[in-house]
């Protein structure tokens, strides 16, 4: 029984009958359907093995800077004669040459003694021989004849003077483009041969009831924004309220508020994005920056200076949200938490990001204790499924005692960092009227992500592959 195809297959199986290897850009031409058809109509018919579809690729050339300036004004060998056949002896000093030619002097002696066009004696550069156009100039315009600012390679035969060409800087650019054509299989001519062209196309049409049905997908969340919601829903858990603030902050609060200092590579840890040219009008109260200025003063020993406080940048931490709530509200007890972007200027790998998500936790209280961070740090890993973690002592700019939190994959099998966490200085909480102790933590969100779902690069995060995206459980 012969296979019922769609008029769309139809049309493209009769334009490859009538001559093979057709790209779809020429079948959309040949066949008046658009190409999204087209496209359409050749997996449907490379499914069902009617043709067969060949993946090519093209190379081209075309003149660089200085092809088209020897375009214009010849080969430096060429203007050397030229300049020689202008003068009554034919010959000049070398010297008077080398200031005619300038830096492409080398090139030019070096290419017309190659060409049998001249000699030296002594100090002198004397025209010879015939100065027939070499293969290379022909080349040059051949490119250059062309309607196409790019020529092919398989236009182009002399490959020898091809090659000398390459070898000279900026005089050729090359490019490739890959393409794809269409031809039609034995089976494709028998199918096409024996199709129902008598029904005509505007009456009515083939319907493969055999074909396969397209996969539905529901639309659902992200992966990672699951897991941002699963780290809010357990910060609420534990009564935690949220605070929310903007992206772009000023130097004071993402680094002065915190005791790191101006004139200290300590202000480099973080690899910042400043704004260019952007201050902030005002950034805290007189009293504030009274009290940071002399903490700095104090703690550092430098002459603090607010114009370099005021340089606007992308937050390198949701810390600068944290800080700002606390000196503005002035808590007694509080349990706060944040969740947002933050940006570093790093290179990228399998576990650095350029712009990435974090969350970051305080508790104030009067009676807080590092055991009280530990003991909440445990609670929260624990909420999330992990059940191996341990604590190791680390440095922090704006915490002491400070701590790094491992917790043990066990899929790789080994202990990986997570989270920093510690106590805020003094020098950090007196100057902006904080009085009790304030245990604070924080870490990126992806590290939790690649963890939850077994990726080895953070990249494969932001890939976008459908095929992973669908295949992750909702549930795990």
């Amino acid at each position: 029984m012969s296979q019922v195809l769609h008029p769309i297959e139809q049309k493209i199986l009769k334009s490859l009958l009538e001559r093979q290897n057709l790209t779809p850009e020429e079948l959309t031409e040949k066949t008046q359907l658009s190409i999204d058809q087209v496209r359409r109509g050749i997996e449907w018919l490379k499914f069902k093995d009617l043709i067969q579809v060949n993946e090519s690729e093209r190379n081209f050339v075309m003149l660089g800077k200085r092809g088209n300036e020897a375009l214009q004004n010849g080969l430096p060998e060429r203007r050397l004669v030229n300049y020689l056949k202008s003068l009554p002896t034919f010959s000049c000093e070398i010297n008077e040459a080398k200031d005619q030619l300038q830096n492409e002097f080398g090139p030019a002696i070096a290419n017309a003694k190659k060409n049998g066009w001249m000699e030296i004696h002594e100090n002198r550069i004397m025209l010879r021989g015939y100065h027939d156009h070499t293969s290379e100039e022909k080349i040059i315009k051949l490119i250059a004849s062309k309607n196409s600012t790019m020529v092919s390679l398989d236009e182009i035969e002399d490959k020898d003077s091809l090659d000398l060409l390459k070898k000279r800087p900026e005089f050729l650019n090359f490019a490739s483009t890959k393409y794809v054509t269409v031809s039609i299989t034995e089976k494709g001519m028998a199918a096409a041969k024996n199709a129902t062209s008598q029904i005509t196309e505007s009456v009515k049409r083939a319907i493969d009831v055999e074909a396969p049905a397209p996969v539905i997908f529901a639309a659902r969340s992200h992966p990672l924004t699951d897991v941002i919601d699963e780290v809010r829903e357990i910060f609420v858990s534990l009564g935690f309220a949220e605070l929310v603030g903007n992206s772009i902050q000023s130097s004071f609060w993402n680094f002065d508020a915190l005791f790191i200092p101006q004139d200290h590579p300590a202000r480099e840890m973080q690899d910042t994005f400043y704004l260019k040219d952007i201050s902030a009008k005002s950034v805290a109260t007189p009293k504030q920056i009274k009290q940071v200025d002399m903490a700095h003063q104090n703690g550092w020993h430098y002459d603090w200076r607010l114009d370099a406080a005021k340089r606007m940048v992308l937050r390198t931490h949701t810390t600068c949200v944290t800080i700002k709530a606390l000196a503005d509200q002035k808590y007694d007890e509080a349990r706060l938490f944040s969740i947002g972007r933050v940006f570093r200027n790093e290179k990228v790998s399998y576990k650095h990001l350029v712009e990435f998500n974090q969350v970051e936790g305080v508790v104030v209280g009067k009676n807080v204790t590092l055991q009280d961070l530990m003991g909440l740090q445990m609670e929260f890993y624990r909420k999330m499924g992990i059940k191996k973690a341990k604590f190791w002592p680390t440095f922090f700019p704006y915490t002491e005692p400070s701590l790094q939190s491992m917790i043990y994959n066990e899929r790789l099998g080994k202990w990986v960092e997570l989270f920093g966490m510690g106590i805020f200085r003094p020098e950090v909480t007196k100057p902006l009227g904080i009085k009790n102790p304030v245990l604070a933590w924080g870490g990126g969100i992806e590290r939790i992500a690649m963890l939850r779902y077994g990726l080895d690069d953070v990249r494969e995060l932001y890939n976008n592959k459908l095929g992973w995206l669908r295949s992750v459980p909702k549930c795990q």
